[in-house]
C-alpha cells in the first residue's frame, strides 16, 4: 500500500531527512509532505479538503467534476479546494488535465509539546 506521511518539521529538518533518505534504500520509497508548523498543515487541510483527499485515495486520476460528485459538493467550491491542494503539492495534475492523489493511505504525524 502506497502511503504518504504528512508531518510537521522545519525546513532544515526536512532537508536533513531528505539527505539521509537519499543514502538509504528503504527511505527512498517513503513519501513525505512536510509543513513548517501545525497551523500551516491545518490551514491547508480543512475538513472539506480532507474529504476530497479521502475520496481521491487510491482512485487514480479523476476530473474535478468527478471529485465534486464523490464528495457531494459544488464543482466551483471543489475546484477552489483542489487548486489549493495543487499549489501546496499535495495532489498532482496529469497530462489530460485530471487530478490525482497518488496514494492509498495518509498518515498525519506531529508532536505537540509544552512550550
Amino acid at each position: 500500500m502506497k502511503t504518504v506521511t504528512l508531518d510537521v518539521r522545519t525546513p532544515d529538518e526536512a532537508m536533513k531527512d531528505f539527505i539521509k533518505a537519499w543514502h538509504t534504500e528503504a527511505a527512498k520509497n517513503a513519501a513525505h509532505i512536510s509543513f513548517a508548523t501545525p497551523e500551516l498543515l491545518w490551514r491547508l487541510l480543512t475538513a472539506k479538503r480532507w474529504e476530497i483527499l479521502k475520496a481521491m485515495c487510491g482512485a487514480g486520476p479523476i476530473s474535478i467534476r468527478e471529485a465534486a460528485r464523490l464528495v457531494e459538493r459544488d464543482v466551483k467550491a471543489v475546484h477552489r479546494d483542489i487548486t489549493a491542494l495543487l499549489k501546496a503539492g499535495v495532489v498532482d495534475r496529469v497530462e489530460d488535465g485530471r487530478v490525482v492523489f497518488p496514494f492509498e493511505a495518509v498518515k498525519v504525524e506531529f508532536l505537540l509539546k509544552a512550550a
